[in-house]
């Protein structure tokens, strides 16, 4: 895993909130990110498929819907990067959670919007 990737795709402000909120959560779905971050779906999409593309990022289609999850196979210092930022920016990500947790029939896993 390279550093400069990875380290190009935690600059970006979307990006970054994405991921934070995914580790945060343990997994989340396009519509639920839309939701969260106020953006478009290609958007989120095109973000999330970086994402996946330099390893930080796994997907698993249940039905019509993909949902992301942290990467299992993380380097160890990629995990204590993504941890270390989440626990030391609550601030960052604080709205975005606001607006996860007051989405109206968020999905429960199985299903989605």
């Amino acid at each position: 895993m390279d550093p400069v990737t990875i380290f190009k795709c935690l600059g970006d402000d979307t990006r970054l909130r994405s991921l934070l909120l995914i580790a945060s959560e343990g997994e989340l779905c396009v519509c639920e990110l839309m939701c969260a971050l106020d953006e478009s779906q290609p958007k989120i999409s095109r973000h999330l498929a970086q994402l996946r593309a330099a390893g930080l990022l796994t997907d698993e289609r249940r039905g019509q819907w993909v949902y992301y999850s942290l990467a299992a196979d993380l380097p160890h210092w990629v995990n204590e990067v993504v941890t270390q930022t989440l626990d030391a920016n609550q601030a960052f990500i604080e709205a975005s959670q606001q607006s996860l947790a007051s989405m109206q029939n968020r999905p429960a896993g199985s299903n989605c919007c």
